[in-house]
């Protein structure tokens, strides 16, 4: 057997996963999973390790390889682990020496499990063109930006990650140009703090710059999309952009994390809200279909019902659409984990209010859109997905393609047409 990779979070893992596959195939690595785990919440960390367990009873002679952002920070403790053979670092999975070493070590049968590099010493980022996508998977994602300079009190992905560094435009360029012409039909820029990018490349070109680089150079692309940004450094080359090139597609998702003035500054995140909200009304201005996706974090310390209240109303006052919530936990090391704590299940609660409030604010969009024609990437047979990335139950078609239809009504959760 080969090497099967288990991934858990963020956008970035999962484009990090194929790297790690060709890495570690070409290394020639068999019969070996690798977890690539996520540090983001307690629980990410809980099912990375209850997923290990069960692996291990499942397929006793494999080996088991940990790394990601969870790996990194943790090191010692999935090394710990009986289950667990071998732990890489987060910079390190990325490279193909890091897996040789590996071999090399399961060969000898060597006892020492750690193989983690100091990930704050990383200065620059190579780019890896993922030659694995099959031709014609509808959407892939190019990695432009690694790390985070920012230090968000309950945040532990900078210490997963390291420090903000980005892929030199043309090499971006160049990638989603490659992609293009293997018939992948939507890119989508993915990175851990996208709004950062260029500031450590020569000139520091921003996000805009790139996006709208890519959009002059590659002319058969069809779809471009942009993940999570931080609205607060969207830049004037990025707004223009998402105003005069509908090959952008007219969805933001935004890192809000909290409605009220307080928690933000507790959290020091650099929006207020009333920066969010006008932001939503600008862009809107400028897109008038625009749909926006926001993370927001439930019961983060010192948050009391009044503050939440402010959270909640936030997803009328920005009109959004898709709510990713995040019940607050406290991460070893961050300054947020030693601040007054909120009870669990006052969490709980609140996080439940959230989702309530995002599923009836997708419901809303959704009935929106009847009547509608739509550009509809087909994913899968039977789905689909928008300009907007709503859900498209749809009938026949060819995986990768683009086509227009009319959408007649939902139920409940996707589009119909």
């Amino acid at each position: 057997m080969g090497v099967d990779i288990v991934t858990f979070g963020c956008r970035l893992n999962a484009f990090e996963a194929e790297v790690i596959r060709r890495e570690a195939e070409g290394a020639g690595l068999s019969d070996t999973i690798v977890i690539n785990s996520c540090a983001v919440t307690n629980e990410a960390v809980a099912q990375a390790r209850q997923s290990i367990r069960k692996l291990k009873r499942e397929r006793p002679e494999a080996r088991i390889v940990v790394t990601g952002c969870a790996a990194q920070t943790q090191s010692g403790m999935f090394a710990d682990m009986a289950e667990v053979d071998r732990v890489v670092g987060n910079d390190d999975k990325m490279r193909g020496d890091a897996w040789r070493e590996a071999r090399d070590a399961f060969d000898l049968g060597a006892s020492e499990k750690i193989a983690v590099s100091d990930i704050m010493t990383v200065k620059e980022m190579a780019p890896h063109l993922i030659d694995g996508y099959a031709s014609g998977l509808p959407r892939v994602f190019v990695q432009v930006q690694n790390g985070c300079d920012h230090r968000c009190t309950f945040c532990i992905i900078p210490y997963g990650r390291g420090n903000s560094r980005s892929v030199p435009m043309g090499a971006v360029v160049e990638q989603v140009r490659t992609l293009v012409e293997r018939g992948h039909a939507e890119i989508v820029l993915t990175g851990v703090d996208l709004t950062s990018y260029g500031a450590d490349l020569p000139g520091a070109p921003k996000l805009g710059l790139l996006t709208k680089q890519i959009l002059r150079h590659v002319p058969e692309l069809k779809r471009l999309r942009i993940s999570s940004i931080d609205s607060i450094e969207a830049d004037g080359d990025l707004l223009d952009a998402i105003a005069d090139d509908a090959r952008l597609m007219p969805h933001l998702h935004l890192s809000l994390q909290s409605g009220d003035d307080m928690v933000l500054k507790r959290m020091k995140r650099r929006h207020s809200r009333s920066d969010a909200i006008a932001f939503c009304d600008q862009v809107r201005r400028l897109r008038p279909d625009i749909v926006f996706g926001a993370d927001i974090i439930a019961g983060f310390p010192t948050e009391t019902e009044e503050m939440f209240s402010r959270s909640l109303d936030l997803v009328e006052q920005c009109g959004l659409t898709f709510l990713h919530v995040f019940p607050y936990s406290p991460r070893p090391g961050t300054p947020a984990a030693r601040m007054p704590q909120v009870a669990g299940g006052a969490i709980k609660v609140r996080a439940k209010r959230l989702r309530a409030a995002g599923e009836a604010a997708l419901r809303l969009r959704l009935r929106a859109e009847i009547g509608a024609t739509r550009e509809v990437l087909i994913e899968s047979d039977g789905q689909g997905r928008t300009e907007h990335y709503l859900p498209v139950a749809i009938a026949g078609g060819r995986v990768g393609s683009v086509v227009p239809l009319t959408i007649v009504g939902n139920d409940g959760e996707r589009l119909t047409t």
